[in-house]
């Protein structure tokens, strides 16, 4: 008499999204039984106690100024919405995550501008040349930055005493009065300058006539 025995097994695994037992594919935990027959003859019991964990899947949306760099560690400088990166979630498993990136960008300006004595720009009146910055926010929410290559030109004021007999001309216009005459006109530099006339007018007989 030969007596041949049954024969049993016990796997207790851990799996991302699917397990393959005995040509099948399994999707879910759970206690799973196959019936076989072995070497002998005999029945073979196979358990398979298996908990299924699942990948995830994620997209990560970011507003950017300029430039980004994402946790693939690439710089993008454009919109993009198709890059992904695999990263391991709670559960062990692969976690897939697609970027969703709007990308905005800065702007620079620069203003050339002659002025004469003072220029008013961006609330400060600046009376001297040179370059001026200004860091200001565009609508895209973005840091921009304004250039102002500033040139100053001056004025010029003069004050003149005259005595004349009878008559003095002063720009186009016979005066007969003593008096203080004032007048405005435009300099080399191009910015208008104001002219004071103090003006004595002696008549006939008076010194010095």
């Amino acid at each position: 008499l030969v007596v041949n025995y049954s024969s049993s097994s016990y796997l207790n695994t851990v799996a991302c999204d699917e397990y393959l037992w005995n040509g099948n594919t399994i999707t879910g935990s759970g206690l799973y039984l196959n019936t076989s027959i072995n070497s002998d003859g005999c029945p073979q019991y196979d358990s398979l106690d298996l908990t299924v964990n699942y990948s995830t899947f994620g997209t990560d949306v970011i507003t950017a100024c300029d430039s980004y760099t994402w946790i693939d560690g690439v710089t993008y400088t454009n919109t993009n919405n198709t890059a992904q990166d695999t990263l391991v979630n709670a559960d062990g498993c692969d976690s897939i995550v697609t970027l969703d990136l709007r990308m905005n960008y800065s702007n620079y300006g620069l203003d050339v501008i002659t002025a004469c004595d003072s220029y008013i720009w961006e609330g400060d009146t600046l009376t001297t040349s040179g370059i001026y910055t200004e860091t200001l926010t565009n609508i895209s929410g973005c840091d921009s930055s304004a250039i102002l290559d500033l040139t100053i030109l001056n004025s010029n004021d003069s004050i003149f005493s005259i005595t004349e007999c009878d008559f003095y001309i002063f720009n186009g216009d016979s005066l007969t009065n003593t008096g203080t005459y004032y007048d405005t006109l435009v300099n080399t530099a191009g910015c208008d300058s104001a002219i004071t006339l103090n003006l004595t007018i002696n008549n006939l007989g008076e010194t010095p006539c």
